[in-house]
């Protein structure tokens, strides 16, 4: 059994500027959980944004090989697409388009490649909480260099999973958490409070509302935690680029 709190969070970390080739770059740590997150631009859109005079922004989501104690392969040496990634980086693109304007982002795509450095439960959730902080400080330089409206930015975007182990809701679920739970739920939401995804599934026990309720409780509150986590992490990538002279409000 861990020894957190049920309703305390795994420590996280999240280190901006930690490539130097891609527009934005983190490193977000959730317990033994890294994933590296790196947002890349291309001033084009997909065919059917090209009317709209707006962009557009995707993700991709990989498991490195070396990222679980048995190698993950690669799509490309199996021949066809993974379908795990393939949900999982559908979810996080659909997840951060909420968090931005498309329509003020200018004609151009950001590309958030979410990589899976080491694997132990939540890779998902850390996916979309360090795809965030990685794609707001690169609108924040793009906008500093008059290419995008401010307005671009709408509201901070994080996730978290929770579950029911052992009949206690948990929060934060690492892979022992994660393999024994009764119920495992994955929640993302708007700094406004709003929920983007609740996916949720009764791996071995059906649950009630009370349960459900308590699960949501539960995963809102670390999800504020996890707000305070990306902005002190945004602002400090910024404080320390060069061209950006103070972090943005």
């Amino acid at each position: 059994m861990s020894e957190r709190a049920a309703d305390a969070l795994r420590e996280t970390t999240i280190t901006g500027n930690f490539t130097d080739a891609p527009l934005a770059s983190v490193l977000v740590c959730c317990g033994a959980t890294r994933v590296m997150c790196t947002v890349s631009v291309e001033e084009k859109v997909p065919a059917f944004r090209e009317k709209s005079g707006g962009g557009w922004l995707t993700a991709e989501y990989a498991m490195l090989p070396g990222s679980s104690p048995y190698r993950v392969r690669r799509a490309s040496s199996q021949g066809r697409p993974d379908g795990r990634a393939t949900e999982i980086q559908r979810l996080v693109g659909r997840s951060l388009r909420a968090a931005f304007d498309l329509d003020r982002l200018g004609p151009r795509s950001l590309w958030i490649d979410c990589d899976v450095i080491q694997a132990d439960g939540g890779t998902r959730t850390a996916a979309i909480t360090g795809g965030y902080a990685a794609a707001r400080i690169a609108v924040e330089r793009l906008v500093h260099d008059g290419l995008t409206d401010r307005a671009a930015i709408l509201d901070p975007v994080a996730a978290v999973s929770v579950g029911i182990v052992g009949g206690v809701p948990r929060l934060d679920l690492d892979y022992p958490l994660d393999s024994r739970a009764d119920v495992d739920m994955n929640v993302v939401m708007t700094g406004a409070g709003r929920f983007i995804e609740v996916q949720g599934t009764g791996e071995r026990a059906a649950f009630s509302r009370a349960e459900l309720d308590a699960l949501l409780g539960l995963a809102e509150r670390g999800i504020q935690s996890l707000f305070e986590v990306q902005r002190r992490a945004i602002e400090r990538a910024l404080a320390a680029w060069p061209g950006v002279k103070r972090p943005a409000a």
